[in-house]
C-alpha cells in the first residue's frame, strides 16, 4: 500500500461570496467543517490544511481534530496556486501521493475518497499518476496526484490551481464516475450557498 496524504485548500478570499464563505454556518457548523470528517475518517496521513486570512477562526473550529496540521499561507491573496505549492512543499517528503480537497465542498463523500485511493492502488503499476472524479459527466474534486508530479507544482501561478498539470498529464489520468452531482458541488456565490442550505435542509442527517 502506498502512503497517501491530504491537502485541504482553505485560504480563499471568498471574492464572489462577499464574506468569508468557509465560516458560513450550515446546521450550526461552519461550511469547511463538513470536509474534515470524511478526510480524517479515510485514514489519509498527514492531513495539511492551508489557511489564509481566517486562520484564527479555522483554528478555533478544528481544535477537536488534532490530526489536522494547519499551515498559514501568507501569500493567500496571490491565488490558489500559492496554497497548493505550500501544501505540496510541506507534504512531499512524507507521501507517495496526495489527495487535494477544496474546503468549500461540504458534501465530499468518503465513497469518492476511498474509490480514488483504490483506483490509484490498482492502476499505479499501469502508469496512472492522477485519479479524478466526475459527477454525472462533470470533472471535479478531490483529485489524487502521485508524488512523481509534485515538482510540476513549482510552475503554477495565480488562481488556476493544478489545471495545467492535469492537462499536461491527462494521458496518465484515470477518471472515476459517480452519479451524485452534489458530491462535487462547491460554494462560490450566495446562490450556491442557498442551494447547499436547501439540500442540507432536505437531508437533515447529512454529515
Amino acid at each position: 500500500m502506498h502512503k497517501i496524504g491530504a491537502i485541504i485548500l482553505a485560504a480563499g478570499m471568498s471574492k464572489r461570496m462577499g464574506e468569508p464563505k468557509l465560516l458560513l454556518s450550515i446546521h450550526g457548523k461552519p461550511l469547511f467543517r463538513y470536509v474534515l470528517g470524511p478526510v480524517v475518517e479515510s485514514s489519509l496521513d498527514p492531513i495539511i490544511l492551508v489557511a489564509g486570512k481566517y486562520i484564527e477562526e479555522i483554528h478555533q473550529h478544528t481544535m477537536d481534530f488534532p490530526e489536522i496540521q494547519i499551515i498559514f499561507n501568507q501569500n493567500y491573496a496571490a491565488g490558489m496556486s500559492t496554497s497548493l505549492k505550500l501544501g505540496i512543499q510541506s507534504i512531499k517528503e512524507q507521501v507517495d501521493a496526495v489527495i487535494i480537497f477544496l474546503a468549500d465542498q461540504p458534501l465530499v463523500s468518503r465513497t469518492v475518497i476511498q474509490s480514488l485511493m483504490e483506483n490509484y492502488e490498482a492502476s499505479r503499476k499501469e502508469g496512472i499518476r492522477i485519479v479524478r472524479p466526475e459527477y454525472q459527466g462533470e470533472l471535479g474534486h478531490p483529485v489524487l496526484m502521485d508524488a512523481e508530479l509534485f515538482n510540476e507544482f513549482h510552475t503554477i501561478e495565480g488562481d488556476s490551481g493544478g489545471h495545467s498539470i492535469i492537462k499536461k498529464y491527462k494521458h496518465v489520468m484515470k477518471i472515476v464516475s459517480f452519479d451524485n452531482p452534489m458530491w462535487g458541488a462547491d460554494v462560490d456565490t450566495p446562490d450556491d450557498f442557498m442551494k447547499m442550505k436547501q439540500y442540507f435542509d432536505s437531508k437533515p442527517n447529512e454529515e
